[in-house]
């Protein structure tokens, strides 16, 4: 053969392996995007609770501390050595006994409004996952904080259409370092009423009470009934006098502005749906009010201003596991879109996935209170994680791209180890959480140097560039909230271990 055909060949043969080396690589290519998108693997079903996750009890039992920090009143079995009795006599001249309750954050004022939504996320959780509460031995403390807000709630509705929302200090400064050991400053009690309405802080109550009837329906019959007979009057009081409380007494803007009562409504109602079974509830969140104020399709933040995304999820739970009459309603179908979406946002690699996140992942929208939407979005994130595991849900689309219970478990795990110290401050945001958390918060019971640790508070949280200022007045990041407590304590309750969800609260 002569040369130039010998040529001809090589070059040949190197067009053909040329050829061939392309069809590979685009195999290969094919093949990994495939397998990074194939059908996420469902494991078992979870039984009864598993192994513990040490850390996450560890942080449960510290965080549920916080709640006995709070406490008004005068106090039982107090585990907390500097406090004492305090405000016993609020509702004095309303005639009431407004002595109980919890102050919101590091004052020594009761918002009706933050701790009324303390007590529904708390009952949530208990009723999801009071089997893992109690492999740490918290489910007895969670109820016992629960009892002593809705002891208060009671005495706070008098009569069906009057509902006292706040207790609140008239001659001491919010700002001030003034140590509510015993504490029995002048205060006054606002309500709201016919003539005063407020839709969002009533049907926020009646959320409170439906859930926690649930909790107590078993252990106390008789309070479980109080509870479910004052939750249905004060829904009826909310829906029929509609009208926000902002605007119906002013000073409550300075603190818990409310942006509107519509989801309260929802919320509440689906709430009162779980607890009674009544279809008449169903109907008023899948009827024209679920047109009206859902919102479908636009995923929100969960927080206790917006309660729509966990509206959404709550009625996804009927979607996974209702009767059939119910779970096939076209509306119900929609709240669990929405729930979808709501996750889809959540997700680091979603095509959906929000922008609002830290270069390390910490979900983040707002400076004041920073840490409030990444905790109650990981909340939600583990129940609709159970949900999709317990009802044998092997995955959810987010544009096309499919994820599974798993994935929506390790977002929620990537925000909670953030907050107990997996990020660039190296600092656990959970007082008295690991070896280095913030000293100086902004809270009258760390005020004094000899009572320094307020153990349990959660702490407002890091700026967008993830520093954070330990400084006693700086309240937008060191100030605790009860609500926050609650939340957290939700969250790490879903993560001690792994268990299934009952399939229905009663």
């Amino acid at each position: 053969m002569g040369e130039g055909s010998r040529k001809k060949g090589f070059c040949g043969w190197f067009l053909v392996l040329l050829v061939a080396a392309v069809i590979a690589i685009a195999v290969v290519i094919t093949v990994r995007k495939r397998s990074q998108n194939s059908e996420p693997e469902l494991g078992p079903v979870p039984g009864p609770p598993g192994q513990v996750q040490k850390k996450y009890g560890d942080a449960l039992k510290i965080a549920m501390q916080f709640f006995d920090v709070q406490k008004s009143g005068k106090l039982v079995d107090n585990k907390i050595s500097w406090r004492g009795d305090s405000a016993l006599k609020d509702g004095s001249e309303a005639k009431l006994d407004l002595s109980k309750g919890m102050y919101d954050a590091g004052d020594h004022i009761k918002f009706g409004f933050p701790m009324a939504f303390t007590a529904t996320v708390l009952s949530w959780a208990i009723l999801e996952y009071g089997d893992q509460m109690q492999t740490v031995d918290q489910l007895e403390p969670a109820q016992d904080s629960l009892k002593w807000i809705t002891d208060y709630l009671i005495e706070a509705h008098p009569s069906e259409n009057v509902l006292y929302i706040q207790v609140t200090l008239i001659s001491i400064s919010i700002n001030c370092s003034y140590l509510f050991v015993t504490l029995h400053p002048e205060k006054a009690s606002l309500q709201v009423n016919t003539s005063s309405p407020g839709t969002e802080v009533a049907a926020e109550t009646a959320a409170a009470m439906a859930s926690a009837s649930l909790v107590f329906k078993s252990s106390d019959s008789t309070y479980s009934s109080t509870l479910l007979k004052h939750a249905k009057q004060l829904f009826t009081f909310a829906d029929k006098h509609r009208g926000s409380y902002s605007e119906s007494i002013p000073e409550v803007q300075t603190y818990y502005n409310s942006t509107g009562y519509e989801d309260e409504l929802l919320w509440a109602a689906s709430w009162l749906y779980h607890a009674t079974g009544d279809k008449s509830y169903f109907e008023y969140v899948t009827g024209e009010n679920g047109n009206d104020f859902a919102k479908f399709g636009s995923p929100s933040w969960f927080s206790w201003d917006n309660k729509l995304a966990g509206t959404q999820v709550l009625l996804s739970r009927v979607s996974f596991f209702g009767e059939k009459d119910t779970s096939n309603s076209a509306s119900l179908n929609k709240y669990r879109k929405t729930a979808e979406a709501v996750m889809c946002g959540l997700l680091p690699k979603s095509p959906s996935a929000t922008k609002s996140r830290t270069d390390n992942g910490l979900i983040w929208v707002s400076e004041w209170n920073a840490l409030q939407h990444p905790v109650a979005s990981a909340f939600l994130a583990v129940l609709y994680s159970d949900y999709m595991l317990t009802s044998r849900t092997a995955k959810l689309s987010c544009s096309g791209e499919s994820y599974g219970p798993s994935d929506i478990r390790k977002f929620a795990i990537s925000q909670v180890d953030y907050i107990l110290g997996d990020n660039p401050m190296k600092m656990s945001y959970l007082v008295g959480y690991g070896d280095k958390y913030p000293e100086y918060v902004h809270h009258r019971g760390a005020s004094i140097p000899e009572h320094a640790t307020t153990v349990g508070a959660v702490v407002g949280g890091p700026f967008l560039n993830e520093t954070y200022v330990d400084s006693r007045n700086n309240s937008m990041q060191g100030e605790p909230t009860t609500y926050n407590s609650a939340v957290l304590v939700a969250l790490l309750s879903g993560l001690i271990t792994t268990s299934s969800v009952v399939q229905s609260f009663t």
